[in-house]
């Protein structure tokens, strides 16, 4: 599993990288630093739960997680109030 995860960061790297003609070995090392940070510092993973792989790294996921499942929570619970006074207003 792993293997696979190492895998798609280099098949993502490469990607990127391709799409772009790099004139000089600086300007390469340059656009490989701006991506790896992209990809640590602003990009979310699906495979941690849509954090970011920094956050993760620094013990904030959990934090993260819990703060989105209380947003969520209490995202439902005015849904379920405005939908059950829509319903006694139509009556």
């Amino acid at each position: 599993m792993t293997q696979g995860k190492i895998e798609r960061y280099h098949r993502s790297k490469k990607n990127v990288l391709l799409l772009e003609h790099y004139y000089s070995p600086d300007e390469l090392r340059e656009r490989l630093t701006e991506w790896v940070a992209y990809y640590n510092h602003q990009r979310y993973h699906e495979s941690l739960e849509n954090v970011r792989p920094a956050d993760a790294y620094w013990g904030r996921q959990e934090q993260i997680v819990a703060e989105r499942q209380k947003t969520k929570q209490l995202s439902m619970l005015k849904r379920r109030k405005n939908h059950i006074f829509q319903r006694l207003q139509s009556t």
